[in-house]
């Protein structure tokens, strides 16, 4: 039986005009009845999945910055942090950048220099707790994360990650969407998160159902029993996911565990 459902929330859990599917709350009541945890496992700031889903906030565990931050509505479960020694380096080739803006994220907010609208428009929905500085040199908190926002190239893979990609070996560098780029610690992942919550909670891989669409959930499919890449998930999902279910437009999340708790049901 299924004791816990993971998923993505960009591409996979919201639609393309970044809602909850509209039989969300019946879902969460069904999923509280049969004691089912729920997750959404996302490359968005800690605060911005709480917000998201205010009002389940104490039921949930959320898994923030792609594994980067695992928090319950009352305590920090874990948190990853980039190795101090690489920071000067990176942050020196992230300001030379010519198409990516980089997002520095700590615990409690994201630093941000950049005003570009285009790029504040978007960097708002996925970070609801920022601030604007001059420069990164004087941010004393641990980094949890740094993202890279490609809003006018539209490719990050192309345009920014080569800046970056001679970290590769020290740093998890993963593309979380065609216009955003993650830098992590080497051992950050939401794989990671979701098995050290499993071992935690005593769950096995087979009792977790997860969903996702893209490269930052390849680690998540590799630690869960019944993986589902969404209709719109990128070739290499669909061919690692067991299942393909509906895309994130047709609810394909939902649909899916309305049909496993039917069975439940019967």
């Amino acid at each position: 039986m299924i004791k816990w459902i993971i998923s993505d929330m960009d591409g996979t859990l919201l639609d393309s005009d970044y809602k909850l599917p509209p039989d969300f709350d019946e879902i969460m009541q069904r999923l509280k009845e049969h004691n089912i945890k729920f997750s959404p496992a996302s490359g968005r700031q800690n605060y911005a999945l709480i917000d998201q889903f205010s009002k389940y906030k104490k039921d949930m565990c959320f898994i923030s910055e792609n594994g980067g931050l695992v928090t319950t509505d009352k305590e920090v479960l874990t948190y990853d942090k980039l190795p101090e020694d690489i920071i000067p380096a990176l942050l020196k080739k992230l300001d030379a950048l010519k198409m990516g803006y980089p997002v520095i994220c700590t615990k409690e907010k994201a630093y941000v220099v950049s005003h570009d609208a285009d790029f504040c428009q978007e960097m708002k929905q996925y970070y609801t707790h920022y601030e604007f500085v001059e420069d990164f040199s004087h941010i004393s908190e641990p980094i949890i994360k740094i993202a890279v926002c490609d809003i006018h190239g539209q490719d990050v893979q192309k345009n920014s990650y080569p800046s970056v990609a001679e970290f590769a070996d020290r740093l998890s560098i993963v593309i979380s969407s065609k216009i955003w780029m993650d830098i992590m610690n080497p051992e950050t992942s939401k794989g990671r998160a979701i098995k050290k919550l499993q071992e935690k909670w005593g769950i096995s891989p087979d009792e977790c159902m997860a969903f996702g669409d893209y490269y930052n959930d390849i680690q998540m499919m590799q630690v869960v029993g019944e993986t589902y890449a969404m209709g719109n998930a990128v070739p290499e999902i669909k061919k690692l996911a067991k299942h393909v279910t509906l895309t994130n437009d047709e609810h394909g999340v939902t649909h899916t565990i309305r049909q496993y708790l039917d069975s439940l049901d019967k």
